[in-house]
C-alpha cells in the first residue's frame, strides 16, 4: 500500500498547503522573465492548471491500469507505476531552482501514478490475500489513502516542511514512498491469478 493507496492519497493532499506560495513563485517567475506582472487571471489560470492536470493524468492512468497489469504483471505494473512519480517529483523539486513554475504543472501530470497504482493496488492485494483475509485486504486500501492523506496534511504544515523556503520538498515528497516500493517490492511474489489466468503458469501459481 506504500506505493499504491497511500500514493494517491499522499499526492492529493500534499498539492493544497503550498498554494499561495507557488502563485508567489509563479508571479516571481513571470516578473523576470517578461518584466511586467502576471493579472491575477493569468495566476489562478496557471494554478487552475497544476490542480486540475493532476486529475487528468489520474485517469490517463485509472484507463490504463487494466492493460499494464495484464501485459507486464500486477507487481511489475506497480513498480512501472514510480517512474512517473519520481519524475514528477524532480520536476516539482527542482522547479524553484530552474524558476520554471512549467516544471510544477508538467509534474503534476504525477496523477498517472495515483491513478495506476490506486487501481492496481486494489487488484494485486485481493489476489494475492488468502480467501478468508480477501475482504479484509481489500478494505487496507481505504485506510492507506486515508494515511496517505494525513501525512500529506501533516507534511504541509508550516513548521514541517509547508514554509516558504521548503516548499519544492513538499511537493517532491512523493518520491519516498516511489523509493520505498522500489526497493521492497521485487522480493514480493507475483499475482497467483495473473500466472495462471495471464502466464499459464499453473506451478508458479501454486
Amino acid at each position: 500500500g506504500i506505493g499504491g493507496a497511500f500514493q494517491y492519497g499522499l499526492q492529493v493532499s500534499i498539492i493544497n498547503s503550498p498554494a499561495e506560495y507557488i502563485k508567489s513563485f509563479i508571479r516571481e517567475t513571470w516578473l523576470k522573465r517578461y518584466g511586467s506582472s502576471p493579472t491575477e487571471e493569468l495566476v489562478t489560470l496557471m494554478w487552475s492548471l497544476v490542480v486540475s492536470i493532476y486529475s487528468i493524468g489520474g485517469l490517463l492512468g485509472s484507463l490504463s491500469a487494466g492493460y499494464l497489469s495484464v501485459r507486464f504483471g500486477r507487481k511489475k505494473a506497480m513498480l512501472l507505476a514510480n517512474i512517473p512519480a519520481l519524475l514528477s517529483a524532480a520536476l516539482m523539486g527542482l522547479s524553484r531552482l530552474c524558476g520554471s513554475f512549467e516544471m510544477i504543472i508538467t509534474g503534476s501530470f504525477s496523477g498517472v501514478c495515483g491513478g495506476l497504482a490506486l487501481n492496481i493496488h486494489l487488484m494485486y492485494a485481493g489476489e494475492c490475500a488468502p480467501q478468508k483475509l480477501r475482504g479484509l485486504i481489500a478494505i487496507t486500501a481505504s485506510t492507506a489513502i486515508a494515511i496517505g492523506k494525513f501525512v500529506g496534511f501533516a507534511l504541509g504544515l508550516r513548521e514541517v516542511l509547508g514554509a516558504d523556503a521548503l516548499w519544492p520538498i513538499l511537493m517532491a515528497a512523493n518520491a519516498l514512498p516511489a523509493l520505498i516500493q522500489l526497493l521492497t517490492l521485487p522480493f514480493f511474489p507475483d499475482s497467483p491469478r495473473y500466472l495462471l489466468i495471464d502466464k499459464k503458469d499453473k506451478e508458479g501459481c501454486i
